[in-house]
C-alpha cells in the first residue's frame, strides 16, 4: 500500500480508526506543521516463535551454583 500523509491533528482524531487500517497493511506518515514526524506502520513479526526447550543441551549450570560466595560471608552474619 502506498504511504498516506496526514496531520497530526488528524491522526489524534482518528487513531482507532487509522490503527485499525495499520492492522490491515497500510502506512501513514505523520506531520506537523506540513513536516513529516513520525510513521505509523504495522509491526514485523519473525517467522517463527521460539519453542520451549529449544537451548537443551546448550547451557550447563555447575554443581557449585549454589555455594555461598567468600566476599559475601561479612554480610550473611
Amino acid at each position: 500500500m502506498k504511504t498516506k500523509t496526514i496531520g497530526a491533528f488528524e491522526a489524534k482524531t482518528h487513531l482507532s480508526e487509522l490503527l485499525e487500517r495499520v492492522r490491515q497493511g497500510q502506512v501513514y506518515r505523520i506531520s506537523k506543521r506540513g513536516r513529516p514526524v513520525a510513521e505509523l506502520r504495522p509491526l514485523t513479526r519473525p517467522n517463527h516463535r521460539p519453542r520451549f526447550g529449544c537451548d537443551k543441551g546448550r547451557v550447563t549450570v555447575k554443581a557449585s551454583f549454589d555455594d555461598p560466595l567468600p566476599e559475601m560471608e561479612p554480610y550473611t552474619k
